[in-house]
């Protein structure tokens, strides 16, 4: 459980760069599970 928040937390870093694009694909991620539901 701990190596996996550590995981999310590089991944989390490494996609600042990018968070505006991230963003959208975890924002249509989300809509598409809850549609999904």
């Amino acid at each position: 459980m701990a190596r996996f928040a550590f995981v999310a937390l590089a991944l989390g870093l490494a996609g600042c760069a990018t968070i505006e694009g991230l963003g959208q694909d975890v924002a249509s991620g989300a809509r598409a599970v809850r549609n999904a539901f």
